[in-house]
């Protein structure tokens, strides 16, 4: 055996060998209770450890999967509807047009320690995020002018300005204890970096207002979430569902790897691994009996993006032209193994409300030639000639070669930047293929895969680069992105316009969107800018994966399906032991 393979082994062996202690340890401190046998646990696989339970400085997915389950905001997401409903809130925020304000009403509601949920709690959120400018919700906050309480269930927020993302945005932001939090202030704002001071505290065991409150944590192993016996949801029916939480507790054990992880489900060891299964598991989960998978679509979007701050790609010919020779059904068939949405705007399908299906569909129902040719004529008709046309006098198509500019000039090789195949195959694949769909027109192209971190510096930094394919994972619900990836004043060193766009009308029409309070009539400039932008295409949308999860069979029913997936805050009160 090489000693290569031997230390492979040999580290496998220790993660099951850990996982195994782990597993036994926790049995034993849940066996410490009188009626812990007859605890009903539910066993949830991470890929990974928190990296904090500090509600202001987590940002990985992880710590976000588990704090979810404990800090509450006013309002969530309904499952089938996505409208936004009153979670900690008791009904709908009023609007005073007058007086630029919005009032909510709170629920009757306790932390987990038992003492009551109040507007000072909300009040103290809000002013905290303010004072110390926490980056991760600033911008969600900062047109907030003050909040009131006038009573301990009743907060009124004053806004400088309307903006759109108060409803979707603030009024989701997890609310914070006052008591947890207000000590913590003091002491930092005696260090010389307060906010860097809170942002590095250590909360060990957050006070909790959702479903379950952390037990313990045994860091490399697992966490222990126990029922909150405080939770203000239980036994209230809100949207049409009665709310638990039906289970005792929940088990977050870390596996490392997607391997350990679906050997545990397999084994039964595990009721649901709490990630996307890749498609290279998927023919051995369909077989097996005691798996369930759920498909759900994701709020994400891939895309290619150009530079159009400088030729050739500062043409929407060009870019039109592209668009039309990217084949997003055969990257979705043969790249993504089937398991991806095509995507014909920068908003998801999925997100119903805010998708316009009314865009331009590139290449749409085109074979490989009708692309060829379709794009061809396009450029054609703007001026492109080439040495040796892709098609040729007689229509048939050839390989194209030497395209010359409008002005006559040879158009230069160009790349496509991509993330190297060990951090996202996909996405390095679809470069490698769009060159080949490119160089068919005669136009040179050439993937270069780049580390993660140097394609951010290139693409975010310093605008140098020709085009790119990047991805987000995990867009928020409410469009206000639209506007943040497309508005020309977001154009600068790490400004969230990559591109470059510049549109006048785009413009003027994304700023009224920002203040648009009206759904309806926010929708139709959310739309028109939908229109806009795939009419210019400074992005191509490529694809959306759907996200695939599995769970045991006969364990527990009750699993909330919706844009997401089945982790939402919904599953976990409403999922009850089959036994």
């Amino acid at each position: 055996m090489s000693r290569i393979h031997a230390k492979r082994r040999c580290s496998f062996c220790s993660r099951v060998l850990i996982l195994a202690c782990a597993t036994m340890l926790f049995t034993g401190v849940l066996l410490t209770g009188s009626s812990a046998s007859a605890a009903t646990m539910l066993k949830l696989g991470l890929l990974e450890e928190p990296k904090t339970l500090n509600v202001w400085r987590a940002s990985d997915v992880w710590s976000r999967k588990v704090l979810g389950l404990m800090y509450q905001p006013l309002y969530v997401r309904d499952p089938e509807t996505l409208k936004l409903t009153p979670w900690l809130a008791a009904e709908d925020p009023l609007f005073d047009e007058k007086a630029l304000s919005y009032t909510v009403k709170l629920r009757p509601a306790k932390w987990s320690d038992g003492t009551e949920l109040t507007s000072e709690d909300v009040a103290f959120t809000g002013n905290f995020i303010l004072e110390f400018k926490v980056p991760r919700y600033l911008s969600r906050w900062d047109f907030i002018k003050k909040i009131e309480t006038p009573d301990k269930h009743t907060v009124i927020f004053y806004l400088e300005k309307l903006e759109a993302v108060f409803l979707s945005r603030t009024l989701t932001t997890p609310i914070v204890q006052k008591k947890e939090w207000a000590g913590l202030i003091e002491a930092a704002k005696k260090t010389q970096k307060p906010l860097g001071t809170l942002l590095n505290e250590k909360i060990k065991t957050p006070a909790s207002s959702g479903p379950f409150v952390l037990k313990e944590w045994r860091e490399g192993a697992f966490l222990y979430l126990q029922k909150n016996d405080h939770f203000f949801g239980t036994g209230k029916t809100i949207n049409g569902r009665l709310l638990g939480p039906y289970i005792d507790g929940i088990i977050l054990k870390v596996f490392g790897t997607s391997d350990a992880a679906i050997l545990a489900l397999k084994k039964g060891s595990l009721d649901m691994f709490w990630w996307g299964v890749q498609p290279g598991y998927m023919e051995d989960l369909r077989a097996n009996p005691d798996i369930q998978l759920f498909e759900n679509e994701k709020s994400a979007l891939y895309y290619m993006g150009f530079n159009v701050r400088k030729a050739p790609f500062n043409d929407p010919n060009l870019r039109r032209a592209i668009a039309t020779l990217v084949d997003e059904d055969f990257i979705i068939k043969r790249i993504l193994q089937g398991y991806g949405v095509r995507m014909y705007s920068i908003i998801p399908p999925g997100n119903t409300f805010w998708y316009c299906p009314d865009v331009p569909r590139y290449g749409e129902g085109l074979d490989r030639e009708g692309r060829i040719k379709k794009a061809f004529g396009i450029l054609r008709d703007a001026g492109y000639t080439w040495q040796i046309p892709p098609v040729d006098s007689s229509g048939n198509v050839v390989n194209g070669e030497g395209i010359m500019l409008p002005d006559g000039r040879l158009m230069e090789k160009f790349t496509i930047l991509t993330p190297p195949a060990d951090y996202d195959p996909h996405r390095a694949m679809c470069g490698m293929m769009m060159q080949e769909w490119l160089r068919m027109l005669g136009i040179p192209a050439y993937s270069k895969p780049t580390a993660f971190g140097a394609l951010l510096q290139q693409v975010k930094v310093r605008h140098d680069f020709d085009t790119f394919v990047l991805g987000y994972g995990n867009l928020s619900l409410d469009p206000d992105y639209l506007r943040n990836f497309f508005i020309s004043s977001n154009d600068k060193k790490r400004g969230w316009n990559m591109s470059g766009y510049n549109n006048p009308t785009f413009d003027k029409i994304a700023d009224e969107s920002a203040s648009a309070m009206n759904l309806d009539h926010r929708r139709k400039l959310i739309w028109e800018m939908q229109k806009i932008v795939m009419r210019d295409v400074p992005y191509i949308p490529l694809y959306n994966p759907k996200l695939i999860e599995a769970v045991r069979k006969g364990q527990f029913a009750g699993w909330v399906q919706m844009l997401g997936g089945i982790g939402s805050v919904w599953t976990f009160c409403e999922l009850k032991p089959v036994k």
